[in-house]
């Protein structure tokens, strides 16, 4: 006999099948067009936004680097969409649709819609409210249970210093390349802030979900006059919620209480998304330089804001 667990988890099961065979997209291609659910995923986007980076996009589609290449290639191939080197870093490319590219989302963007409508005009004016009313709340309960909760800003404790040097190494190895000596560069950062910790003039920032550890910020001291913000990171399940510029924030207000006149930090061309987050802060990218570091070859920024 089944228990009550196996029950429910049976019937959401057999409710997946039932809804995916209603939309149509257990077959290989969406709604009876040329595209594959994971292409129209990726044409949606790009037909709502405008110069979308193909890193960023398959960071949020959560779709295998390999795989969304070779999607592209075959946009780019097909004349849906052009493809230009982002001025920061020419190894990454923006997407933008071509016209070609706005017809094809436009007759798969009907297509769906005629469908719906369809599916809808079978049912009285009653049901058609029950069925959205019904969606709505299983959008709500599956939501609910998947959005981390709000995270919270601490000082660190015993071991995040460890969490911080093993994040960055595997996040920023596995995200952009980088080697072991990006990880050992920040185990240096860290180890220089425990042994020469200065409370009146230096903080670090742990953001934390529920207990678990999901980014951090450094403000240090490089004089009396300049303080150097250090190692942000944002692990991906603490994204989404503006994380990234609460501790630059945190920061900034920090630095001011403490009389620094001036905030400097040091960035790689490729970080679009802290790039943004610094600028956005007021910060203004003041040097630049190519170098060959962590593996890689990169492009270090300079980014400076006055207090």
């Amino acid at each position: 006999m089944l228990s009550d667990e196996e029950v429910r988890i049976s019937a959401v099961r057999a409710f997946n099948r039932f809804y995916t065979r209603q939309l149509g997209v257990l077959g290989q291609w969406l709604l009876e067009s040329p595209f594959s659910l994971s292409e129209a995923r990726v044409l949606y986007e790009l037909a709502h936004r405008d110069g979308a980076a193909a890193k960023e996009l398959g960071i949020e589609l959560d779709l295998d680097a390999g795989y969304l290449s070779r999607i592209v290639q075959k946009f780019a191939d097909d004349g849906l969409i052009t493809r230009k080197p982002l001025p920061a870093d020419r190894r990454q490319h923006q997407l933008n649709l071509t016209a070609k590219g706005r017809q094809a989302f436009a007759k798969l963007d009907r297509r769906s819609h005629e469908d719906v409508a369809r599916m809808l005009g079978l049912m009285s004016e009653t049901d058609q409210r029950r069925l959205v009313g019904a969606m709505a709340a299983i959008e709500d309960l599956i939501g609910a249970a998947h959005t981390p909760g709000l995270a919270t800003l601490r000082e660190p404790g015993p071991g995040d210093m460890g969490w911080v040097v093993q994040s960055h190494g595997a996040q920023y190895a596995g995200e952009y390349g980088f080697d072991s000596s990006f990880e050992a560069l920040v185990a240096e950062i860290a180890a220089k802030f425990l042994k020469s910790f200065d409370a009146s003039r230096e903080r670090c920032w742990i953001a934390d979900i529920d207990g678990a550890a999901v980014g951090s910020v450094f403000l240090m001291r490089h004089d009396d006059e300049v303080a150097k913000l250090r190692l942000l990171l944002v692990e991906p399940a603490g994204r989404g919620q503006g994380l990234g510029k609460r501790l630059v924030g945190e920061c900034i207000a920090f630095a001011r209480a403490c009389g620094y006149r001036k905030i400097t930090l040091w960035t790689q061309s490729i970080l679009t998304a802290a790039r943004k987050i610094y600028q956005d802060a007021g910060f203004v990218l003041v040097a630049s330089e190519p170098h060959r570091s962590f593996g890689q070859s990169l492009i270090g920024e300079t980014w400076e804001r006055e207090l």
